[in-house]
C-alpha cells in the first residue's frame, strides 16, 4: 500500500471516530505516514528519439511524439480530437485537462509536420488517436503497452512510463532556457513548487554549478 493511500485511509478513520462516533482517543496514536519525495526519471534526446522511432505503427509513434513535443499527460494525450489543433495559431487546444482545466500548449513546427503525415495517412474523424473500440479513443492502457514494446526496443534500461515523456519536456525546456512559469503553464501545475522539482535533474543547473573539490 502507497503512503499516499494509507494517509488517505487515516483521514477517514480520523473523521469516523472523531467526528461520527465522538472518541478521538482511538486515534490519538494514529499518525500520517511520510511521502518520500522522487525526482523523476528522465530520458535525453537521444533515448527519446529512439523510444519514438521504435514504437510499433504510426499511431504510437504519433501519440509518443506529441506527449515529448507538447507535455501532455497520457490521459490529455488520449482525449485529443482533432478539432483541438490549432495549426493558424500553432497551438493544441488542452480540454478539460487535470483539475478539469482548459488549456494551450505549443505545437512546433516538427510536430506539425509528425500531425499531417499522421492524418494523411490514418485520416482520423474525431478522435486523434481512435481506438479498437468504435467511437471511443485509444485507451491510455494501449499507449503505456506501446511505450514499454519501444522501450524495449531502442534498448533503453531506464524506468520509464508515457508520463517520462512529460519529466523529458520539461526538464529539455528548462536546460535549453525557459523559464519556470513558462514551464509551470504549458504543464498545466497549480503550484510553482511542483515546476520547480525539474531544477533537480536539469543538467545544465546541476552539472554548471562548480564542485568545492
Amino acid at each position: 500500500t502507497s503512503p499516499i493511500t494509507l494517509n488517505a485511509t487515516i483521514v477517514g478513520l480520523n473523521f469516523l471516530f472523531e467526528v461520527t462516533l465522538g472518541r478521538p482517543e482511538a486515534m490519538a496514536k494514529m499518525q500520517s505516514v511520510r511521502v518520500p519525495h522522487k525526482i523523476p526519471v528522465v530520458l535525453n534526446k537521444q533515448e527519446v528519439s529512439r523510444l519514438i522511432a521504435c514504437a510499433g505503427n504510426l499511431k504510437h509513434q504519433t501519440a509518443l511524439a506529441l506527449a515529448y513535443g507538447t507535455g501532455l499527460r497520457v490521459n490529455e494525450v488520449v482525449s485529443l480530437k482533432v478539432t483541438d489543433i490549432d495549426s493558424q495559431r500553432m497551438m493544441l487546444r488542452v480540454d478539460q485537462g487535470k483539475g478539469r482545466k482548459d488549456r494551450y500548449v505549443m505545437l512546433s513546427l516538427r510536430l506539425l509536420e509528425v500531425l499531417r503525415t499522421y492524418w494523411k495517412l490514418a485520416r482520423p474523424n474525431y478522435w486523434l488517436f481512435p481506438g479498437e473500440r468504435p467511437g471511443q479513443p485509444i485507451t491510455r492502457e494501449a499507449v503505456g503497452l506501446a511505450c514499454q514494446k519501444a522501450r524495449r526496443d531502442a534498448g533503453i534500461t531506464k524506468p520509464i512510463t508515457p508520463h517520462s515523456l512529460r519529466h523529458a519536456f520539461a526538464t529539455h525546456l528548462l536546460e535549453s532556457g525557459a523559464d519556470l512559469r513558462t514551464i509551470q503553464l504549458l504543464l498545466g501545475h497549480r503550484s510553482l513548487a511542483t515546476t520547480a522539482r525539474y531544477l533537480k535533474v536539469a543538467t545544465t543547473t546541476v552539472c554548471a554549478t562548480i564542485s568545492p573539490f
